[in-house]
């Protein structure tokens, strides 16, 4: 049974990640959530460590050893008590957590039915039976700090975008950045690249700068 992985990330693929353990590379599958976070679980010298799930896929003429990676071993903790759910295996949890583990969690606590439908594979039957088996026993999971970090990284993505566009618009970089850096001190609420923008155009505007 392998439990973790430790080597250089490859490549980064939709549903999974190649990782080189030295000599020999591993294919990883991972869920849209893990991959969202990745970033900042990489080491500087590109090498990451998964705590891993390891399973055989049965088919007709074949099993196939699976590995999923996980950030921590809260996370798999989760992924272990949701595949208990009837008819939910690995795969289709893997499919199914494509929102941070901790929104998940308080959806399940607090039976919001029609959050739990809007994850992948997931019917309003299969959620309400997801809520029926495992409502009492999710509340750890709930504190986890991965919806923060979502939107931490949204900014980012947010403030990049802004630059590039003033990039195009002629602006330098060191122009660019800064003015981005000030309008998001101004306005910590920005959720979107236009607003962004609005409150670089507003602030210019005002001052003439």
């Amino acid at each position: 049974m392998i439990a973790y992985i430790y080597g250089k990330l490859l490549e980064k693929e939709d549903n999974s990640l190649l990782i080189d353990t030295g000599g020999i590379i591993y294919r990883i599958y991972v869920s849209s959530s893990t991959l969202q976070r990745l970033s900042e679980n990489i080491n500087t010298d590109g090498t990451i460590r998964l705590v891993t799930y390891h399973y055989l896929q049965v088919e007709p003429s074949r099993n196939i050893p699976v590995l999923i990676g996980f950030l921590n071993e809260v996370e798999k903790e989760f992924f272990e008590i949701f595949i208990t759910v009837s008819g939910i295996g690995p795969r289709a949890a893997l499919k199914a957590l494509n929102k941070p583990i901790s929104s998940i969690a308080n959806a399940i606590y607090g039976a919001d039915i029609d959050f739990l439908k809007s994850l992948p594979g997931i019917g309003e039957q299969r959620a309400k039976e997801i809520v029926a088996k495992l409502q009492n026993k999710v509340g750890k999971f709930g504190l986890i700090q991965d919806e923060k970090i979502k939107i931490e990284e949204r900014k980012k993505d947010i403030a990049d975008e802004a630059v590039n566009v003033l990039l195009q618009l002629q602006y330098k970089k060191q122009e660019a950045l800064m003015m981005v850096k000030k309008a998001l001190e101004r306005n910590s609420d920005i959720k979107t690249t236009e607003e962004l923008l609005n409150e670089i155009y507003r602030q210019r505007s005002k001052y003439g700068k």
